[in-house]
């Protein structure tokens, strides 16, 4: 059985359902209407785009054309973990800490489930390699930027603890502890809670996609399984990197709190 194909009037009847919520944003004065469709305009541009150079890339399957498509989308992801936390580390470090939790943590779980699980032929297959780390990365973001956001944000919160548990001869990493564990911990909860919901109050999208272009429901859970326990360890290791990157910039080699390396205007 082959999908059904798609064409613009079906998108523009689609589209009808966000001009209903803009209808509704209007109607109960949200001011969400315009910044709706906005959205919706990026969406169909930005994915539109991405099937166009996606299919070039998938036609030729050049190893020096996927690593560029990963490598554009691992900077943007990174720049979305620097940005999201309101708190900023000096010197660029949010961009750091958000560049190498994203890059580490993506190429460790890409790599692991390449060699595993999958194993395509040609290993660097755009069609495999591609849509995983798009599919990761999701995750990887969400986790890293909601740890980073836990860490940045609480220090400043626990500044007293932290300093008296450091007066008192603690090490950084004890006197951390409970901030790093709350923060790790907000990063995987999303991906716990996913997992939790999956096939009884969710179908997941990954499936959805599979069972509507004709593969066997079967076969499609047990992708959509493969995926979810590689996103849940995707979360894992990018709420953990994010969460002690950021403890090695607001310490020292001494066991000292650091607050000066965070940008001035969060040093309260």
């Amino acid at each position: 059985m082959s999908a059904i194909a798609l064409n613009e009037w079906d998108l523009a009847l689609a589209a009808c359902l966000v001009a209903l919520s803009a209808v509704i944003s209007l109607w109960l004065r949200l001011s969400l209407h315009r910044q709706m469709l906005v959205a919706a305009v990026r969406t169909v541009l930005q994915l539109l785009l991405v099937g166009h150079i996606l299919r070039m890339v998938f036609a030729h399957a050049s190893p020096a054309a996927t690593a560029l498509v990963i490598a554009v989308m691992m900077a943007l992801a990174a720049r979305e973990v620097a940005a999201r936390p309101r708190a900023r580390l000096a010197a660029r470090g949010n961009a750091w800490v958000g560049a190498l939790t994203v890059v580490s943590t993506t190429l460790v779980t890409t790599l692991f489930i390449l060699s595993t699980a999958l194993r395509p032929d040609p290993w660097y297959d755009p069609r495999y390699v591609i849509s995983l780390v798009g599919i990761m990365l999701g995750a990887i973001l969400n986790a890293a930027s909601l740890s980073l956001d836990g860490m940045l944000s609480g220090v400043r919160r626990e500044r007293g603890a932290i300093e008296a548990q450091l007066a008192l001869g603690a090490t950084a990493r004890r006197a951390f502890s409970p901030l790093l564990r709350e923060s790790v911990r907000r990063g995987i909860v999303p991906s716990i809670n996913q997992m939790s919901a999956a096939g009884i109050i969710t179908l997941p999208g990954i499936m959805t996609g599979q069972v509507i272009a004709g593969m066997d429901p079967v076969e499609a859970a047990r992708y959509q399984i493969l995926l979810m326990f590689l996103l849940c360890g995707a979360s894992g290791l990018a709420a953990m990197g994010a969460a002690y990157l950021a403890l090695r910039r607001l310490t020292d080699g001494r066991d000292r709190l650091r607050l000066d390396r965070m940008a001035p205007e969060d040093c309260a």
